[in-house]
């Protein structure tokens, strides 16, 4: 077991959550893209984000695939500027 797995059965239990359900690499995907793409600050609020969506139903992947496609196309900035990619 690694340690996310350590992390991911703990955070679970503490909120009654099955561990089976977290689609761990999409959301680890979603940050990435976010940080790397948009702003560091903007991954963990964006895995929030997805986590509300999916709690109200959204399809996970599809979510995931939404946020990451936005961040694709977020603007560059440049000395205080934004220019498109």
């Amino acid at each position: 077991m690694t340690v996310m797995d350590d992390w991911l059965t703990a955070a679970c239990a503490e909120l009654d959550l099955d561990p089976s359900e977290v689609p761990v690499s999409a959301v680890l995907d979603v940050a990435r893209d976010v940080a790397h793409q948009v702003l560091r600050p903007g991954a963990p609020v964006s895995a929030y984000l997805l986590g509300v969506a999916v709690g109200r139903g959204a399809d996970p992947a599809a979510a995931a695939a939404r946020i990451s496609a936005l961040a694709g196309s977020w603007p560059v900035e440049l000395d205080g500027t934004t220019d498109a990619k």
